[in-house]
């Protein structure tokens, strides 16, 4: 139904899915392999929550997410897929992952792929970066070299805040 009025991209693994809904990993991995199978592009979300990150099991959460959501999904499927790195504690919560750290987490998530398929795979993934993007924050996220983009929630819904973040400067 969705693909019908011209949607390409769906949202798999979304933090509110995961914690809310109790969205497992072969729940999320099942949908992923479902929007392929119907010729549409996921959207993973992958991140840790406060918790996780408080342990210093950032690294070791996201790759389990990645290696779970996405077991079974083609090399060549792989060009449809979009991973957004959201770490949980820093939605909507006041609390900003700095623009360096977000930056490491997509360098790490990108072994983790080349370790699942290869180099070629890690370097063509298109991996975003979701944990409350904001005009302030943008600009240095965007700078990074392992940064492919933005997944915007919450600011969005404000227009001189979502056309600032559209409209970011290159530092």
């Amino acid at each position: 139904m969705v693909k019908s009025v011209g949607c390409e991209y769906v949202l798999c693994g979304h933090s509110e899915r995961r914690t809310l809904f109790s969205d497992s990993d072969v729940n999320i991995n099942s949908k992923v392999k479902k929007v392929l199978e119907f010729g549409m592009r996921p959207i993973l979300c992958i991140g840790e929550t406060q918790e996780e990150y408080d342990l210093g099991i950032t690294k070791e959460v996201c790759a389990m997410q990645v290696s779970k959501d996405l077991s079974g999904v083609s090399k060549k499927d792989m060009e449809n897929v979009v991973i957004a790195y959201e770490p949980v504690w820093a939605i909507g919560t006041g609390l900003v992952c700095d623009a360096d750290s977000a930056n490491e987490v997509h360098k790490f998530i990108r072994t983790v792929l080349a370790k699942m398929y290869d180099d070629e795979v890690a370097q063509a993934m298109r991996i975003q970066y979701g944990g409350s993007v904001t005009p302030d924050s943008v600009d240095g996220l965007m700078a990074k070299s392992d940064v492919d983009g933005c997944l915007v929630g919450g600011a969005s819904l404000f227009a001189d805040k979502f056309a600032r973040i559209v409209n970011f400067q290159s530092e």
